[in-house]
């Protein structure tokens, strides 16, 4: 990597790191991480010294190679991107040992109370790196560009598992003890850890799940698919490269649906629906096995093609396993979204963070994640399938992981490789008008791929039924799955009188729904409609949810009410200790807190 990454403060072209030796002791009565981060680097034969980033460490003493004290300075702090940690070499120097302390509000750590978990009796710890928060518990070049292998030695109390985006343990070891080893090089971004009183269930000689004791029979049949889904991925775009995909289930408070660390993908327990209907979830997760993990956006500014790329990879592996329509309803509501997205990006005045390819200079790279990374990005992959051919994109996307495995990719160096790869293998020359309006430009171009599902057709027909008749029958959804319910929600009138909304709900139980995407659907509905009896649901899931695509929603349209502003404070005041800083980060500016 030659080209900066405004959101590092490392200059990779001089000095670089190569492998991570990590040795730490976890203290969950002080709440911080002790710690030494041995790093083996690689210079220009040059550099007098090598950057890091950090965010809130105390830095206490630094070694070169054999047991040179080194010379380093702590830059100012940017609120943003935290502290450069410039530390002295040679330029023969080969190792950077790094001694130091995180701060117990680390803003990557999440420190769960007993109270906080499923089991109430043991603390938890884990970590969300993604997107720049890894150098608030390593220090480290916390930029996607860069890539290292690591190993680590992590002591944790003895009643305890820990585990890491690594090989990892299936039961405890009672002294407390865990070594891992991570062979292949990875990101930053995808360091991760988690300490807790978990339990590990085999699905296959390759896949598992984790969770803690109380939940783990449950997840484990949430996932029974997960081998299939594997070896249908790998039918598809190549060898699986990370060896085990294991899944690990948080509490509740985790920010989002899942972080896609190699070899243990994080998981929301509100995937948990009972009917399998929302492990599309692990299916993406999945799929960054290939798009993000295997080949990486260089920069946030790219984030598109980390994300991009697994929406389209993982509406396939769901079609590969449940067939089209599935595959369509999917895209269907993908597409729904991303309107959404759009149109709320635009009432805020932020329809440049509409275009694909980003300018997140001096903001947060965490405001790219959107809608648009994920549902522009697959609508804009899904129309080059469509306009020159399904095997032709497959033969492409095979060899583009492939010939890029381990790398990582700008929007400059995507566009150059599949323009000169469509000319050499199929003499087909892409568009580049039709490159710059998907890439380029903000909101979509007209010829968007419209997605078609019979089932969600099944739907429609029945929501005229009840516009016309004032009628709905519960018999003809008996068989929906969640996907087919989220539609309906989703294509309500934006105004319902008491009595329909009395109908809707006693039409689909709605408000006794366990299923958190149909809480949150249904209860951004009952907000808009002052629906009573969902008040209580809805207050339950605000401060026991910490998943931001859930919480977005209704925050947002509770404060567009005088009335419903002072409730979402009161709501947030008691819901505030339960979420990440992801979270927190968000909605203290909604809500003025």
């Amino acid at each position: 990597m030659t080209k900066l990454d405004p959101h590092s403060y490392a200059i990779p072209a001089e000095a670089k790191v190569k492998h991570l030796d990590w040795t730490a002791t976890v203290d969950f009565d002080k709440k911080v991480i002790n710690a030494r981060a041995g790093w083996e680097i690689e210079t220009d034969g040059n550099a007098d010294s090598i950057r890091f980033d950090t965010k809130d460490l105390t830095i206490k003493k630094i070694i070169l190679d054999d047991d040179v004290v080194a010379k380093y300075r702590l830059a100012d702090k940017d609120p943003i991107m935290g502290q450069a940690l410039v530390v002295a070499i040679q330029p023969k120097t080969k190792t950077v040992q790094i001694e130091y302390e995180t701060s117990p509000a680390a803003e990557a750590l999440q420190w769960l109370s007993p109270q906080q978990t499923a089991g109430k009796e043991y603390p938890f710890l884990f970590t969300q790196s993604q997107a720049i928060l890894a150098r608030s518990w390593v220090p480290c070049q916390d930029t996607p560009g860069v890539r290292f292998t690591y190993t680590a030695d992590v002591k944790v109390p003895k009643d305890l598992l820990a585990l890491m985006s690594a090989s990892n343990p299936t039961s405890k070891n009672p002294d407390g003890q865990y070594h891992f080893e991570m062979k292949q090089p990875i990101s930053s971004y995808l360091l991760a850890l988690a300490v807790g009183d978990l339990t590990f269930e085999a699905i296959s000689d390759r896949s598992g799940v984790y969770a803690e004791d109380t939940i783990v029979e449950k997840a484990a049949w949430e996932f029974a698919d997960l081998e299939k889904m594997i070896a249908g991925a790998e039918s598809l775009y190549g060898p699986y490269q990370w060896e085990r995909y294991d899944v690990l289930v948080l509490p509740p408070s985790f920010p989002f649906g899942g972080m896609e660390n190699p070899r243990l993908t994080f998981a929301t327990p509100t995937i948990l629906a009972g009917d399998r209907s929302l492990t599309s979830l692990i299916a993406h997760e999945l799929a960054h096995s290939w798009s993000g993990n295997l080949v990486t956006n260089a920069t946030w500014n790219d984030f598109w093609l980390n994300e991009g790329f697994t929406v389209y990879f993982e509406t396939r592996i769901m079609e590969k396993l449940y067939g089209g329509d599935y595959a369509e309803m999917l895209a269907s509501l993908n597409l729904q979204d991303l309107h959404d997205e759009i149109e709320s990006l635009s009432e805020k005045g932020e329809s440049a963070d509409t275009r694909l390819k980003l300018n997140l200079e001096g903001r947060n790279p965490d405001e790219g994640v959107t809608s648009i990374a994920y549902n522009k990005g697959y609508f804009f992959l899904r129309s080059i399938e469509e306009k020159y051919g399904r095997d032709k994109f497959d033969a492409f996307l095979k060899d583009y992981f492939s010939e890029n495995a381990f790398g990582s990719v700008d929007t400059e160096s995507f566009r150059k490789y599949i323009t000169n790869y469509y000319q050499k293998k199929f003499s087909i020359g892409l568009d580049k008008e039709t490159f710059d309006r998907w890439i380029e430009e903000e909101g979509l171009p007209e010829n968007v791929p419209q997605p078609k599902s019979e089932r969600f057709a099944t739907v429609d027909r029945i929501l005229a039924s009840w516009q016309a008749e004032k009628r709905l029958d519960k018999s003809a959804a008996k068989d929906w799955s969640t996907h087919e319910w989220l539609h309906f929600l989703k294509n309500l009138p934006e105004e319902l009188s008491p009595a329909q909304m009395e109908a809707v709900d006693n039409f689909g139980n709605f408000t006794a729904s366990g299923n958190a995407e149909i809480v949150t659907a249904w209860g951004v509905i009952a907000i808009r409609n002052d629906y009573e009896r969902m008040e209580p649901k809805i207050e339950e899931f605000l401060i026991n949810t910490g998943r931001r695509k859930f919480l977005s929603p209704l925050y947002n349209e509770l404060i567009k009410t005088e009335q419903g502003k002072q409730k979402a404070r009161e709501i947030y005041r008691r819901a505030r200790p339960n979420y990440h800083f992801v979270a927190t980060n968000t909605f203290d500016k909604l809500l003025g807190y």
